[in-house]
């Protein structure tokens, strides 16, 4: 699991050992409560065992900014207990390229046709199916997290139904989803993030993903962008983003998604649904339907 994009001078390191369980915790409310310029996490098994049996977990949390120990420690008893916070270790980060390291050896993802995968794995690719490269040095929103896999599966069903016209993706991390949508669409997507590394990452990954005349990433915040506005109004918006931020923006989003468009939307924690549904349903959007996966929410939401 694999989620955040690796911040800026991200020279300061959290580190934990685990079970799996509780270092997923850990690594998705460290996600949650930073934003994602700021902090990023990963959780990987690792080759040592673990008592009572399994194998040990190890969390890598990165931060862009000296953190406040205490604080973290904090939250990490939080997401887990009072016991694994005493065992939280901090320090400073190696020069290395921490995204792939954290990636290496992971398997491909299916989401319905949509395969997400490294290029070690073009070899796992069927006749059928929709494949997503992604290089590893420049990991951001992989799909091997609950939140990237929820939306491609709505996407998937949503393509059964209907075929868009015009999709837009905000806060595209690494670009999959907006990649996604150009293969099978073979049509400009347009998309957009407020982090420049990110925006960076997603035009590498269109490049080599065969799909840079269809996707052409730009800064943005939300739709602030006015490029970002200008395909409106939108038969598919995507937003995996975090709770705050899909509360914040559901009346610009809103304002883009066509009459009988749909918003698929993650990066929600169970707890934080009832929240977004309540400021999209106040945009005169509905639950259409709702998928989890490893802890994480993801919606597709319809007028």
């Amino acid at each position: 699991m694999l989620e955040g994009l690796p911040p800026n001078n991200a020279a300061h390191l959290l580190r934990l050992v685990a079970d799996e369980k509780r270092a997923r915790a850990v690594a998705d409310l460290i996600v949650e409560s930073f934003e994602p310029a700021e902090a990023a996490a990963t959780a990987f098994e690792t080759e040592e065992p673990w008592p009572g049996g399994g194998k040990a977990w190890l969390v890598e949390a990165y931060f862009g900014f000296a953190p406040d120990e205490e604080s973290l420690r904090e939250l990490v008893a939080a997401a887990a207990d009072e016991d694994t916070a005493r065992r939280v270790e901090f320090g400073l980060t190696e020069k290395r390229d921490w995204v792939a390291n954290s990636l290496a050896g992971l398997a491909p993802v299916r989401a319905g046709r949509f395969l997400v995968h490294g290029a070690h794995d073009r070899a796992a690719l069927k006749a059928n199916d929709v494949g997503i490269e992604i290089e590893a040095g420049l990991a951001f929103g992989t799909g091997h997290h609950g939140t990237t896999r929820g939306c491609l599966l709505h996407f998937d069903r949503l393509l059964k139904r209907r075929r868009p016209r015009k999709v837009l993706d905000v806060g595209c991390g690494a670009g999959v989803l907006a990649i996604a949508a150009a293969k099978v669409l073979r049509r400009k997507v347009w998309l957009g993030d407020l982090d420049p590394v990110a925006v960076e990452v997603a035009n590498a990954n269109a490049r080599l993903n065969g799909v840079a005349a269809h996707c052409k990433p730009l800064l943005s915040r939300g739709v602030e962008n006015l490029r970002m506005r200008e395909g409106a109004r939108y038969d598919v918006v995507f937003a995996n983003i975090l709770a705050k931020p899909l509360r914040r923006l559901a009346p610009s989003l809103a304002a883009v998604t066509a009459r009988d468009g749909d918003a698929i939307v993650s990066g929600l924690l169970y707890a934080d649904v009832p929240g977004v549904l309540a400021a999209w349903r106040a945009q005169g959007f509905f639950l259409r339907e709702r998928i989890d996966l490893e802890g994480w929410a993801s919606l597709r939401l319809s007028r």
